[in-house]
């Protein structure tokens, strides 16, 4: 694409669900066959993409246990719910380890947050210095659990959220040894949400439960959807001038800007370009993120 014609199409991706399975659940082998670990640590949250990884490691560690009965691999899953969580999302945690019949533990990080009010008061004065510190807290946790149990732990990023806008706590959320849906667009994930089972929560509104009433549509101001547009039109040759002028931009663009319009009051963007240059100022520190912490994501068979 020569980078001029705004008429061409953005292309988006589609995949077969099963052989993108097989290929992740390849992978998750082969980085736990590498380090000789007994498994993965999972942080459990009751979302699409926390559970579709789960679902993921489950299949591959099922695979290989079949063949390998003397040296079993295991999911192991916490699921570490603050004041600050839906208890739904905790439900749906607890019932999608359940259908997966993967080892859990509920533990409230509360008690832990409160400690830090005698060595971090300032974290307490917004929340979002709170909520990175809540997810620095689950790190911690998971990566304690990890190293103890002789187990990787194992990340949940999408490829839009972590490596679009880099919407994650660089020593939180991020801290992970691999990232096996790293390569999947948020439309993806869902989709392959619905190839394993999990059709119900499918098309839930992503939060990361940092914050009372948070979503991440309302923290960004749009959707992943339009992220994927946006990342998948700069690969395929649009330069950052042209796509807010692009119409399949500006037709994303506009539905966020009406929906987020109707749910909060007032868009959080006026115009399409700012939107655009919003994504751009994220995409740039994802990339900076990226340079700190990088784990192996699996390559993976996308048509288009």
């Amino acid at each position: 694409m020569g980078g001029n014609a705004l008429e061409d199409r953005i292309k988006l991706a589609k995949m077969n669900p099963e052989l993108v399975a097989s290929q992740i659940e390849d992978f998750i082998i082969r980085e736990i066959e590498q380090c000789g670990y007994g498994g993965v640590v999972i942080g459990l949250s009751g979302g699409v993409d926390s559970t579709v990884t789960a679902a993921l490691a489950k299949r591959a560690f099922d695979r290989y246990n079949h063949a390998h009965p003397d040296q079993p691999l295991e999911v192991k899953a916490y699921l570490l719910p603050a004041h600050t969580n839906d208890p739904i999302d905790t439900s749906d945690g607890v019932k999608a380890a359940e259908q997966l019949k993967i080892d859990y533990e509920l533990l409230s990080i509360q008690p832990v947050i409160d400690s830090y009010k005698a060595t971090n008061p300032e974290a307490f004065e917004s929340n979002y210095h709170k909520g990175n510190l809540m997810s620095r807290i689950r790190s911690n946790i998971l990566s304690t659990k990890a190293a103890t149990e002789q187990k990787l732990v194992i990340g949940t990023g999408n490829k839009d959220e972590d490596f679009g806008v880099g919407y994650y706590t660089l020593f939180g959320d991020g801290a992970v040894h691999l990232s096996p849906i790293g390569g999947l667009h948020k439309r993806l994930v869902r989709e392959m949400a619905r190839y394993l089972g999990f059709a119900g929560i499918a098309d839930r509104m992503p939060t990361a439960g940092l914050e009372p009433c948070q979503t991440d549509f309302k923290d960004l101001g749009y959707k992943y959807e339009t992220v994927e547009l946006v990342m998948e039109g700069l690969r395929q040759g649009f330069t950052w001038k042209q796509l807010p002028k692009h119409s399949q931009v500006v037709e994303y663009a506009k539905n966020d800007m009406k929906e987020y319009a109707r749910l909060y009051g007032k868009s959080k963007f006026s115009t399409v370009k700012a939107m655009v240059e919003d994504i751009n100022k994220r995409n740039k520190i994802a990339k900076k993120k990226a340079q700190i912490v990088n784990p192996p994501k699996p390559i993976i068979t996308l048509e288009y």
